[in-house]
């Protein structure tokens, strides 16, 4: 009877949790209709805590929000979230990115002092957005100058996370332009072994030299000379353009663009050589004001991963010296098998070996962090894996501290502040490199790995990040900020 009666009570639990998630999942959905229509609509983006909502699937949101009890410690309705967002979206907001998450968050903490009344709630957590003017008039046309593994990420995202409302992407700048190279750098453009397949249309137009992206015409320019490219002659005006190919790198080559008709401004995606401003944007991007240079850097991959994370330390602890070992994926700079390469080492075949090689990311980090001049040392190891990096923060600090204080700091900034887009906080003891694959956050600090020594000098840190997509996210933000299009936002 005992065994009979517990199969019963099984059952019962089973079907009970099957209902639950299928209502969750209808819920989803109907979040994902109000979701696209802010988008749409209104271009309001909602988030949740920082991942991506827009063109996610049901499953994939609710996941989201079970995820919440590792970083605030409860998991969160997504009835709630449907509840706030129908409850935007009946608000006159201008452009705006809200973070859902973090308004879920506070709604189950403060909804009672707001009588349970949406409206009321978000009135008050609006306040800063509600009734403000639009910040740009038009969106900024962008030209990609190469095509490699950073312009196609940029153009995908630009495209699936943009709608055209604050960077329009309108053309693409390759050595060459033939019916067979549009054809496959459509087909690269479709496909990615990475970050998988693009989530839309990709059609090649051979006659007009096009590759049209969900609506989106993005020409193909051949030109090797930059400065004899007729951008206007395309339609394109008062345009960024992103230097992508990371060949010329001081102001004297990348001002070579801007004589070209069309071209206002200049964003490379590689650390800038000479009085080129290097910035990692959250860090130090409003000490360098768009309307006075027209050159600027995003730095590299590497140094947007470690500054946040060392300006909060440098801040809180006061670093008196440090180095940073950079685990990095390889790259197509090395070599798919052993051949001639003009490095040391990297010659040698990626996908079979872990090259010791140089890095400038501790310079680099001292550009963005001035204080840190001359403290920091680094290194790195390419490894045989295609992507996801891991980068290793080794530092004596000033003030004493301790495993629990480190962490918490970072957590904090990666729930408040202005490091919310920078930094991700990872609890999981499980967590491994492709894990990260597609995050768009500088890095993940994974808190499981901290070392603090017994004096509380001396600190370990180990922070994850996708050295293509979270660089190319933060590429993106830069980009919005120096095109003067940012829009309102919540975090």
């Amino acid at each position: 009877m005992d065994s009979s009666h517990q199969k019963i009570n099984y059952s019962s639990d089973y079907e009970d949790n099957m209902n639950q998630w299928f209502n969750d999942e209808k819920t989803g959905f109907e979040l994902i209709n109000v979701l696209g229509k802010l988008f749409y609509d209104k271009s309001i983006e909602l988030t949740f805590f920082r991942n991506q909502l827009i063109d996610r699937s049901a499953s994939v949101i609710l996941f989201k929000h079970s995820y919440a009890q590792t970083i605030i410690g409860k998991r969160l309705d997504v009835r709630d979230s449907l509840l706030l967002s129908r409850a935007i979206y009946e608000m006159d907001l201008p452009h705006a990115k809200i973070d859902i998450g973090k308004l879920n968050y506070e709604w189950t903490e403060e909804h009672d002092r707001f009588k349970n009344d949406p409206k009321a709630f978000l009135d008050d957590k609006l306040k800063g957005i509600k009734g403000k003017p639009l910040r740009f008039v038009k969106p900024v046309d962008v030209v990609l100058y190469g095509y490699g593994r950073i312009g196609r990420l940029l153009l995908r995202e630009l495209i699936i996370q943009g709608n055209g409302r604050q960077l329009l992407p309108k053309a693409v700048v390759t050595r060459k332009v033939t019916a067979e190279d549009i054809i496959k750098r459509a087909s690269l453009s479709r496909h990615d072994s990475i970050h998988g397949p693009f989530r839309g249309n990709v059609l090649e137009d051979i006659e007009n030299r096009t590759i049209n992206m969900n609506g989106h015409i993005i020409q193909m320019i051949e030109g090797s000379d930059p400065e004899a490219i007729d951008y206007e002659s395309f339609g394109i005006r008062n345009a960024m353009l992103i230097d992508n190919t990371g060949m010329v790198r001081d102001r004297e080559g990348l001002a070579r663009h801007l004589k070209a008709k069309g071209i206002n401004k200049v964003l490379l995606t590689a650390p800038g050589k000479g009085d080129i401003p290097n910035i990692v944007y959250g860090v130090n991007h409003n000490e360098f004001d768009p309307d006075q240079d027209n050159i600027f850097s995003a730095a590299s991959c590497t140094t947007n991963a470690i500054v946040p994370a060392l300006n909060i330390l440098e801040n809180e602890l006061v670093i008196e010296k440090g180095h940073i070992e950079t685990i990095h994926a390889y790259t197509n700079d090395q070599n798919l098998l052993d051949n001639y390469h003009k490095k040391p080492r990297r010659g040698r075949a990626a996908p079979l070996n872990m090259v010791i090689t140089s890095t400038g990311a501790g310079s680099a980090a001292a550009k963005a962090i001035p204080s840190l001049k001359g403290k920091l040392t680094a290194n790195a190891v390419r490894v045989p894996v295609a992507n996801v990096s891991l980068a290793i923060l080794s530092l004596s600090v000033q003030k004493k501290t301790t495993r629990e204080e480190v962490i918490e700091l970072l957590r904090h900034a990666a729930l408040h502040g202005k490091y919310v887009e920078e930094i991700r906080f990872s609890a999981s003891n499980e967590s491994v490199s492709s894990d990260f694959i597609g995050d768009p956050v500088a890095s993940i600090f994974d808190s499981p790995s901290t070392q603090v020594s017994a004096d509380g000098k001396n600190i370990v840190i180990y922070l994850w990040y996708d050295n293509e997509f979270g660089y190319t996210m933060q590429t993106i933000r830069l980009a919005k900020y120096l095109a003067k299009v940012e829009t309102y936002s919540y975090f």
